[in-house]
């Protein structure tokens, strides 16, 4: 399971501090640059598609579009779900012109499947399916 601490900037004090547990065992917190190329190189070798969310743990839309990150995780095992905070890990959010939260990447073998950006629910179970489909119906 993955636990995130979520501060907020809206000037409420009874939300500014909570934390929030979503049940994914499928949903791998990144906190270094050697873990995120760790997890990338594993699925490489396993042949497994990842979902990466670049997300910030002030920001509303992210907030709002974890649980369904995590639904997907839960849903498609057999992909990899990686979740980046853009604040923890600049360097690495620099490295992929992250421009705003959340961003998602979906790659394969070390190359970019599709993007999308913004919290768009319904979007985003459509492009995770999409690349589950196409895991599913590979050849390899």
């Amino acid at each position: 399971m993955v636990f995130f601490q979520l501060s907020g900037s809206d000037g409420d004090s009874d939300q500014s501090h909570h934390a929030v547990l979503f049940s994914s065992r499928n949903v791998h917190r990144i906190t270094s640059m050697q873990s995120w190329e760790a997890n990338l190189s594993q699925a490489n070798k396993d042949g497994k598609a990842v979902v990466a969310n670049f997300t910030a743990s002030w920001s509303h839309p992210c907030r709002d579009v974890m649980p369904i990150f995590s639904e997907l995780a839960n849903k498609y095992s057999f992909l990899v779900f990686l979740t980046v905070d853009a604040d923890e890990l600049a360097e690495l959010c620099n490295s992929w012109n992250i421009n705003a939260t959340p961003t998602f990447y979906f790659l394969k073998d070390g190359r970019q499947l599709d993007k999308l950006v913004g919290s768009d629910k319904l979007e985003l179970k459509k492009k995770v399916a999409a690349v589950a489909d196409l895991v599913t119906n590979s050849p390899n």
